[in-house]
């Protein structure tokens, strides 16, 4: 393995990992208050072309990354709008 490639899977790795604790205090909590629709809406979008383009370059670390990440980003979006109503207490 090359020493750009080798930067490119830890790369791929920190980003993708820095999503975890967030999803895992999401799907715990069900609390999606601080979470911006708007925010989560486009970088989802900017995700899922990043997966796109790591296809049609063949880039196996943008791909697996951006796959995990869309997995991630897509999951907490939609608990956005399935739980970010605001109920009155």
């Amino acid at each position: 393995m090359q020493l750009h490639e080798l930067i490119g899977y830890l790369a791929a790795c920190l980003t993708t990992c820095s999503f975890v604790p967030q999803a895992l205090h999401t799907f715990r909590t069900r609390d999606v208050s601080g979470i911006s629709l708007g925010m989560y809406s486009v970088f989802t979008v900017g995700v899922a072309l990043w997966l796109a383009y790591g296809l049609a370059l063949a880039a196996w670390p943008i791909v697996v990354a951006n796959a995990i990440t869309l997995a991630l980003a897509g999951t907490i979006l939609g608990m956005k709008v399935l739980y970010g109503v605001h109920r009155p207490d």
